[in-house]
């Protein structure tokens, strides 16, 4: 690099550190105690989903202005008015979250990590709100509380799933897990798949790396559970990874007929 270009560079690398720790990061912890805390109060005289429709999606909406995400949603005409959705979407990051709650205008549950519980504000302020959280280490127990949750599923209030299960890191890919497609299913409700992109170079998974940018969240054509049977899970599940990650799901060869003498 000439020496007016290492320069900028640490300029610029020294203006994002300063303004990551002296606006970026004060801005998120306290706008998460003053949200948290309403959305808590909220849920204890009954208006749970309130403070998840209303003060959860501001809370989203205003942390990412602050990390400076410059948001583009794609596909929002393939969402229905009132119909319930299992969601899908790929994990890249925590900001993840943000660009979801904050700009997919439908009502969701979360199905969240039981680790998450134990997040100050966060966890309780999740639970408030009616999310479901799972004991992965549990599989019995994850489905109780999932099915348990199920008949919430009206009206248009969705059910939203990370299928990989965390966060993955750059270059890497993790299976989809069959939980939610088995749900999708079982209630003969439509997947509707979703992609995100750019989270990842804000803010790398297991890092405060941050930096601004643009991220998209596009949403694919749902895709139809009617008429499928329990033994074809793999198929959605299969179906709805290649959509997400945008590659052509694998040709089937059948083998060449014999020949009798």
């Amino acid at each position: 690099l000439a020496p007016n270009c290492y320069e900028h560079l640490i300029m610029t690398n020294v203006t994002r550190a300063l303004y990551k720790w002296l606006i970026a990061i004060p801005c998120f912890g306290l706008s998460t105690l003053f949200f948290g805390v309403l959305i808590i109060a909220l849920a204890l005289i009954g208006y749970g989903d309130l403070g998840s429709r209303t003060l959860a999606v501001a809370w989203a909406r205003f942390n990412s202005r602050i990390l400076g995400m410059a948001v583009s949603v794609e596909g929002l005409k393939h969402l229905r008015p009132n119909q319930s959705y299992v969601i899908t979407a790929n994990h890249i990051s925590a900001l993840d979250i943000l660009l979801i709650y904050g700009y997919l205008p439908t009502e969701l549950k979360w199905v969240m990590k039981k680790e998450l519980r134990r997040v100050p504000v966060i966890g309780a302020a999740c639970q408030a709100m009616g999310h479901i959280i799972i004991d992965r280490s549990n599989s019995t127990s994850a489905a109780e509380s999932i099915q348990h949750a199920a008949h919430k599923l009206v009206n248009g209030m969705c059910i939203l799933f990370f299928p990989e299960g965390t966060r993955t890191k750059p270059g890497r890919v993790v299976p989809f897990k069959k939980g939610a497609f088995r749900l999708a299913i079982d209630l003969a409700l439509p997947v509707l798949p979703m992609t995100i992109e750019g989270t990842e170079h804000l803010l790398p998974t297991e890092t405060l790396n941050w930096q601004p940018g643009a991220v998209t969240l596009r949403i694919h054509p749902e895709i139809s559970t009617l008429g499928l049977a329990s033994n074809q899970v793999d198929r959605l599940c299969n179906q709805v990874e290649a959509v997400t990650r945008g590659t052509p799901l694998p040709s089937v060869t059948k083998p060449a007929p014999k020949l009798e003498a």
